[in-house]
């Protein structure tokens, strides 16, 4: 894990690739639960006999699952300490390439694309995201994640 003291020393990292997460499963069980909290049922991602037959030869991931494992995969390749908020402000230039196999790990490999310094005390950074499938050679997706970040403050002295 890469790991910085506040969001403004990101800036000496740009265009370093900053690392890759741990695998995470994307199960059936995941899925499914994805499918009810969206209200998505789309056989090719629920009904797994039923994709069988299907163009992928099984089910496969929602899209927006595999970018929902985002934020989570994100945070398990860099850390900036020193933040008081966090938000994230958008995804620009998702692409979906590949599908994810239900049951197939998947993990995020993160870039350091730009810092810029926004008003409010605001850092606006944008990392460069793959979703890599194990033993695939094409990504699932790719994206330009973007966050605005607010350094803490000092404590007032007492």
């Amino acid at each position: 894990m890469r790991v910085f003291n506040t969001p403004a020393d990101l800036a000496l990292a740009v265009g370093d690739r900053l690392g890759e997460s741990p695998w995470c499963r994307v199960d059936q069980r995941r899925i499914d639960q994805f499918a009810e909290a969206t209200g998505d049922h789309q056989w090719i991602h629920v009904d797994a006999e039923r994709a069988r037959t299907g163009p992928f030869g099984g089910a496969i991931a929602h899209g927006f699952l595999t970018v929902s494992l985002l934020p989570s995969l994100l945070n398990q390749i860099v850390r900036i300490d020193g933040v008081e908020l966090m938000l994230n402000s958008g995804v620009d230039k998702l692409r979906f390439h590949s599908p994810v196999p239900a049951g197939a790990r998947v993990r995020a490999v993160a870039h350091l694309t730009s810092v810029k310094p926004r008003a409010g005390g605001f850092t606006e950074v944008v990392l460069s995201a793959f979703l890599e499938v194990e033993n695939r050679r094409r990504a699932a997706l790719t994206a330009n994640v973007r966050a605005l970040m607010r350094a803490a403050q000092p404590a007032p002295a007492a």
